[in-house]
């Protein structure tokens, strides 16, 4: 099986010396877009520096706190954010969640689906080390698949596609990493905030997940829970042609090359993507029959 699709280097659309001339922790792709890696995953920044209304997407992995707020402190000046997005609520995108909500008592979006794993009342199916690739593969049945409890500050997004307090941009269902998986785009610029649709490494395996070869590659392969669904999200992904993407994991990608890659990813997924074997080839988890949801 082909595992992931190479890239041109040169199609990264971060500028290491401007970041570090900026010096804020980020790495900024438009100028009101950055992104921030935390061990293997990546939250993202909406919102022009120093100003308020900003918004983050994802919450980080567990422990780094401390580096979202030091990123928001240099970038906006200590404003706190207008909501918390959230792609999906796996524990490497929710990690600081709860501590931030309720530090800045903001609310926080996600798809109705995604909700029984915010709000404490189920936990994800687990890692399936069985897909292969490396060893993030083989160690993921130890990942924490408990919820995390936020129903405080919890909002649906609106069934409307539209995103409160981010004017320009909207919210795209695209499940099969998790049930209720969002991506974010925007049209006027092309950029989308992919999540975990689609990844730009090869996140199985931890050396690729430290080094960051430029690639594009399908959902992580050990918590992908339903692989037709996640099919269907790079196609729908793929048709918006865009210039721009933040995802998940890895760095961030732009122009021709991401574009070139996505369109050959979505042609060819299920020799690209889908593992050979593994618990959720043979037998999808959905949202429809309740195998998503565990007993937390």
């Amino acid at each position: 099986m082909v595992q992931q699709i190479p890239v041109d280097p040169n199609a990264r659309a971060d500028d290491p010396r401007a970041d570090a001339e900026r010096d804020d922790a980020t790495h900024e792709v438009r100028p009101d877009l950055a992104y921030q890696r935390h061990v293997i995953a990546n939250v993202a920044y909406v919102g022009r520096p120093g100003e308020a209304g900003w918004v983050l997407v994802d919450a980080g992995f567990p422990g780094t706190r401390g580096r979202i707020e030091e990123a928001a402190e240099s970038r906006f000046g200590g404003a706190r954010p207008a909501a918390i997005l959230l792609t999906h609520g796996h524990f490497d995108h929710v990690g600081v969640l709860e501590d931030l909500a309720a530090a800045w008592d903001v609310p926080v979006y996600a798809h109705r689906l995604e909700r029984p794993y915010l709000d404490g009342s189920a936990a994800y199916p687990p890692g399936d080390a069985s897909v292969g690739g490396g060893a993030m593969a083989l160690a993921s049945p130890l990942f924490p698949t408990k919820p995390v409890n936020v129903a405080a500050q919890l909002r649906d997004l609106p069934e409307d596609g539209s995103i409160p307090d981010l004017a320009g941009w909207r919210w795209i269902h695209t499940p099969g990493h998790s049930p209720g998986h969002v991506s974010f785009w925007r049209e006027s610029d092309r950029a989308l905030i992919a999540g975990d649709a689609f990844i730009t490494t090869a996140s199985e395996s931890a050396y690729e997940s430290i080094v960051q070869t430029p690639e594009i590659h399908g959902p992580p392969k050990y918590l992908t829970i339903d692989w037709p669904a996640a099919r269907d999200s790079v196609r729908a992904l793929a048709a918006l042609k865009p210039d721009l993407a933040v995802t998940g994991h890895g760095r961030a990608l732009a122009g021709t090359e991401l574009r070139r890659g996505l369109e050959a990813l979505a042609a060819d997924f299920d020799r690209i993507a889908v593992p050979d074997q593994g618990r959720y080839v043979e037998r999808p988890n959905r949202a429809e029959d309740g195998s998503a949801y565990r007993a937390p």
